[in-house]
């Protein structure tokens, strides 16, 4: 099973400039995800694909490899992630290298536990799935959100029957985490995302697990919780 790992890392933030080769409790953000991918042993690559020279160098320098700068349209704020790795994929293929699955690991989630993606590669082995996804048990339970109408009025998100129910009496929801993704390539190429009706969770529901870090709020909690629990690399 020949699995190619990407970790996309454009240039451009508009809430945290320079979040990608910022240190995160001294080693840049990249670099996380380039070291973890490069000790977990099992990808045929680990390439990162960034339209910034500064990011690239960063990357190179834990392991990760640079084949290329992307282009301005993929590294825009609209384009989504499944295009970057279609991208990469389709140059990968052009140089006639070929894959059976692509693993995703963004660098907005430095925190990851090399048993989770032990046990999604098992489910990939096993092919009763296309892709394996990280998930966080939810903080706020979907029948327990509420909207807010145009006059103020407070009104139930979906149903008002689940406002009354015990969170443990409602089925368990959780949320995508950010820390592990795992499709089949031909998949990806074909259906062009990450999430496609055969897709699994693995639940990822240790605290540090859900880092995602997009604001300068989440980078102060990420640092926190990864000291608090010992994360630190």
């Amino acid at each position: 099973m020949k699995i190619l790992a990407l970790i996309p890392a454009r240039g451009g933030s508009r809430r945290l400039p320079g979040k990608n080769v910022r240190p995160f409790l001294g080693r840049p953000l990249v670099q996380w995800s380039v070291r973890f991918a490069r000790e977990l042993g099992v990808f045929e690559r680990v390439l990162v694909s960034t339209d910034d020279e500064g990011i690239a160098r960063c990357a190179q320098e834990a392991g990760g490899e640079v084949p290329f700068l992307r282009s301005a349209e993929l590294a825009s704020d609209t384009a989504s992630s499944s295009s970057v790795a279609i991208d990469v994929l389709q140059r990968e293929q052009a140089a006639g290298r070929a894959y059976d699955w692509v693993a995703l690991l963004q660098p907005t989630s430095p925190l990851r536990d090399a048993v989770r993606w032990h046990t999604a590669l098992a489910l990939a082995r096993q092919g009763a799935c296309d892709a394996i996804v990280g998930v966080s048990p939810a903080r706020d339970h979907p029948h327990h959100v509420l909207r807010l109408a145009a006059d103020d009025a407070v009104l139930p998100w979906d149903d008002a029957a689940g406002l009354r129910q015990r969170t443990q009496d409602l089925p368990p929801a959780v949320r995508i985490n950010g820390s592990l993704y795992l499709v089949r390539a031909s998949v990806l190429l074909s259906q062009d995302t990450f999430f496609p009706a055969a897709t699994r969770g693995i639940v990822c529901d240790q605290p540090w697990e859900g880092v995602d870090i997009d604001t300068e709020a989440d980078w102060v909690v990420a640092e926190a919780l990864a000291r608090h629990y010992g994360r630190q690399g």
